[in-house]
């Protein structure tokens, strides 16, 4: 089993040793604060955007961004990763076998974040999913590209299966999205006034439309090719949403928490195997803010900031100290999250959150189900140096004056916005 030693706090790509005490280089910000963009885990297919196929067991700075235009948000996909900068511009590494990174190249992955010229006007929002992507302008636009092979880009039936280049979704002509999110095979938006709009792969009930797979035995398409209201949201004002492998969540301005999706028992919050295929409230929970889906499991952080964690456990992923499937929520307690949570972002079997300026991590680390090449390792996720399971939340070491501001967790790599101030 591959292993690397890793010292504290966080690097600079390419460089063997930390090059200053607060983990940041001086050399490399010159102002008194900086706003850059770290990450770790697998680093297959350049998905780190680092210039290697190396992993990274430890949240590492990359270092290819222009100091007049930082970047703002990271979104973590499935093997890529989407970076938005602070002029609206979109850059995009890894994995690119169904042009899920919206560049003219044809190569079949890219080691460093390369510019995708193809969006117009400021981009504002950016989400990745398992091999789509999709972005949000300054104007409310919505534009995706990448695997379409479930109708997940929401282009109509006659699009290509695989759409290489950002194409704006014309169906959502006049209508302003606030917020995209994408999941494995779906996609699931937000208007500004409120309405919530799903379309892609339909199986398990996750676009909330009340499809079924078949009926009497016979099997047919539950895919939506087109945006498509959820009817059993209307008249609720949503302000945020999640997408998740086979399901999805959303939040109202109320604090309501919706679900719908994968009907396994245990998995969504129901004691009972309920149908859910319409978005269900979760009566369990207090007044929420945020929420995540991961592969198999669901976060929500409340009002007051508090973690609340259901579903497959696998790994440890829900960071309650067991691994056993929880079939409703349950409120993380750690030393570490003393202070609210801000935000909380899942990928398939682990977790991330952002307290008080300080990343907590846990979850499935890439020690077990994973596969290891001579000289990579697809473990790191976590970022604590190791490919160790962690079933409870477990403090980011970033190094001194170093601050959190954003987190995203893919498939298995993981990412985050910091910001460094010198003494």
């Amino acid at each position: 089993m591959w292993r690397r030693r890793i010292a504290r706090g966080i690097f600079i790509a390419g460089v063997a040793s930390l090059i200053s005490p607060s983990g940041i280089s001086r050399r490399c910000f010159s102002s008194s604060t900086r706003i850059f963009a770290a990450v770790w885990g697998n680093g297959d297919y350049g998905r780190l955007g680092l210039g290697s196929l190396e992993s990274k067991w430890k949240p590492t700075a990359c270092p290819f961004f222009d100091k007049d235009d930082s970047p703002v948000a990271i979104s973590c996909g499935g093997a890529h990763t989407l970076f938005l900068t602070e002029c609206g511009r979109v850059y995009s590494t890894g994995l690119n076998n169904f042009g899920q990174l919206g560049t003219i190249s044809a190569k079949t992955h890219i080691l460093v974040p390369s510019l995708i010229l193809g969006l117009p006007d400021k981009i504002v929002m950016v989400s990745a999913g398992y091999h789509h992507s999709a972005a949000v302008t300054e104007d409310g636009s919505l534009f995706t590209w990448g695997n379409n092979s479930c109708g997940q880009l929401g282009l109509g039936k006659r699009a290509q299966s695989i759409v290489s280049t950002p194409t704006k979704v014309d169906s959502l002509d006049g209508i302003y999205i606030k917020m995209i999110a994408l999941g494995s095979e779906h996609s699931i938006a937000v208007t500004n006034e409120g309405s919530v709009m799903s379309w892609g792969s339909g199986g398990a009930g996750r676009l909330g439309h009340g499809h079924q797979s078949s009926i009497l035995g016979f099997s047919f398409s539950s895919s939506e090719y087109t945006p498509r209201l959820i009817k059993n949201l209307e008249g609720i004002k949503v302000k945020k949403v999640s997408a998740g492998m086979l399901h999805s969540a959303c939040v109202d301005e109320r604090g309501s928490v919706f679900i719908f999706g994968e009907k396994e028992v245990g998995k969504l919050g129901f004691s009972e195997g309920k149908k859910v295929s319409k978005p269900h409230a979760i009566e369990e929970l207090p007044s929420s803010q945020e929420v995540a889906c991961g592969g198999y499991h669901t976060c929500v952080v409340t009002d007051e900031g508090k973690l609340y964690t259901w579903g497959s456990n696998e790994n440890g992923c829900l960071g309650l100290g067991c691994t056993n499937v929880i079939q409703i929520p349950h409120m993380v307690e750690s030393s570490f999250l003393k202070a609210p949570v801000s935000e909380v972002s899942c990928g398939w079997k682990h977790t991330a959150t952002v307290s008080n300026g300080s990343i907590c991590t846990w979850g499935w680390g890439g020690a077990n189900g994973t596969f290891f090449e001579e000289g990579h390792s697809s473990g790191g996720q976590l970022g604590h140096g190791n490919d160790f399971d962690y079933s409870q939340p477990m403090l980011l070491n970033i190094g001194n004056n170093v601050r959190a501001l954003h987190v995203s967790c893919g498939f298995n790599h993981s990412g985050g916005i910091f910001e460094y101030t010198e003494n």
